[in-house]
């Protein structure tokens, strides 16, 4: 990426002083009394350590650096001081936030219409999967922030009559390192290209990279970098453990842990969208609340699931990577790691989705014999061995003929699901909530595992 303005290497912000810890409320940090009160009614009671660090220097107008690890508020610390300085110069196209996947970006547009609700803040999500003509109109109407992924965004700056980012003041890139692994690094160039150089720009990301680092040559001038984490790290109230076991009889020591963990809300990380989809229909077939969120499908059933994980209508999201950055989903008790994440950084974010804002959390890693070198660079990377969660093997085996005949089940679904896509070239996503499949759990005998009497 070519390096479009001057710049020096970002200054360090100091680890915070006893005075930065006695720091109470978002008012001591320089945030006007109306932001305040929307912070209270959002029940942010004090600043985390990230908005303690960035926004006093996001107020006076430095290009900022964040570094903080998963669910610490790295989206208030870029938020409130672009409303702040909304408030002061009132201007439509304010400000243009990037983020790597589309349910992040509508998580952060409604974060900043809940900040900003009592000014009258407007926000556009600008992602694929959505038609291009309503969100052209939504443009037209020329929203204080525009929320986007990259690909989206080009296709309506070149494409779109009337839209521009000339006048823009802030460029915000969430989870940064990901746009870049996500091989959005030509469209980030050409979108430096044509806003202005005259602005404030501000990278947020639980993981620095060398990509990271070459974007803030390209896109900051004179930055500050506010780092509350200094190596990759996991919170400390998340309790992390894995299980070793051979890749056959996965599926059974995931339903183990299901039953054993009853009453618990889970997400479950798979490694691609088939499967996702196949473990989804295999514990829909076992009686539990299970719904699948991947790259397949349609971006509507994408957020109905999310909604309805969210609104605790479903206790288990089983989702790819597309799930494991930025989503602040506060009453997830466990992760499992289902599939061992191939990047090691993944598992940072994966595991980041529980133990958020200072409540606890469980994470667990399936471990098989194929995973051995992934699991052991996990390792290295957290600077920790982790304990083996504890499981009753003779248990486990006793589920195996109730799993065994769910596979079967889940194979079925999955072929019809196919042949009908085939027959009527509708997306997957039309036919992969799971809901609405055959129905065949109720064919297998007992139908929802009922929990085992003295736990």
């Amino acid at each position: 990426m070519a390096a479009s303005e001057e710049h020096d290497s970002p200054t360090e912000v100091p680890q915070p002083a006893v005075e930065k810890e006695e720091t109470k409320t978002f008012k001591d940090l320089g945030v006007t009394d109306v932001l305040c009160e929307a912070c209270d009614q959002l029940g942010w009671t004090k600043p985390t350590k990230i908005q303690i660090e960035a926004i006093p220097l996001a107020l006076q107008g430095r290009d900022i650096i964040g570094l903080a690890e998963t669910g610490s508020g790295k989206t208030g610390a870029f938020a409130l001081p672009i409303l702040n300085a909304l408030l002061e110069t009132p201007q439509r196209l304010f400000a243009l936030v990037l983020t790597p996947t589309r349910e992040l970006a509508f998580q952060i547009s409604e974060q900043f219409e809940a900040l900003g609700s009592s000014i009258g803040v407007q926000s556009a999500v600008i992602v694929g999967g959505i038609d291009s003509m309503s969100q052209s109109l939504a443009l037209a109407k020329k929203p204080h922030i525009v929320i986007a992924t990259p690909g989206r965004l080009i296709d309506h700056l070149e494409n779109t009559k009337g839209f521009n980012l000339r006048a823009l003041k802030y460029l915000v890139m969430d989870e940064a390192d990901r746009i870049l692994n996500m091989d959005f690094e030509t469209e980030v160039d050409k979108i430096l290209k044509v806003i202005p150089r005259d602005r404030k720009t501000f990278l947020f990301s639980a993981t620095m990279t060398k990509k990271v680092q070459k974007l803030q040559r390209a896109a900051l001038k004179n930055p500050v970098k506010c780092a509350v984490s200094s190596k990759y790290q996991t919170v400390e109230k998340l309790q992390q453990y894995y299980l070793f076991i051979p890749s056959k009889f996965k599926d059974t020591y995931l339903v183990y842990i299901l039953n054993e963990l009853a009453g618990n809300s889970f997400m479950i990380f798979c490694s691609t969208c088939n499967n996702t989809q196949r473990t989804a229909l295999l514990l829909r077939n076992l009686g539990f609340t299970a719904i699948p969120l991947h790259g397949q499908m349609s971006q509507s059933k994408r957020l109905g699931s999310l909604n309805k994980f969210k609104a605790k209508a479903r206790s288990i999201l089983l989702a790819t990577d597309v799930a494991s950055r930025g989503l602040d989903i506060p009453h997830v008790d466990v992760v499992v790691n289902f599939d061992i994440p191939t990047h090691s950084k993944d598992y940072i974010h994966r595991v980041g989705r529980t133990a958020r804002a200072g409540r606890s959390g469980k994470a667990i890693t399936f471990v098989t014999q194929y995973d051995v070198e992934l699991f052991q660079r996990i390792e290295h990377l957290i600077g920790k061995k982790l304990p083996v969660f504890p499981t009753q093997d003779d248990e486990v085996m006793m589920l195996t003929e109730r799993v065994t005949e769910a596979q079967r089940f889940a194979r079925m679904e999955l072929r019809e699901h196919g042949e009908k896509k085939k027959r009527t070239r509708e997306d997957v996503g039309d036919n992969d909530d799971t809901e609405g499949a055959l129905g065949v759990r109720n064919k297998v005998a007992g139908g929802k595992m009922k929990k085992r009497k003295g736990r």
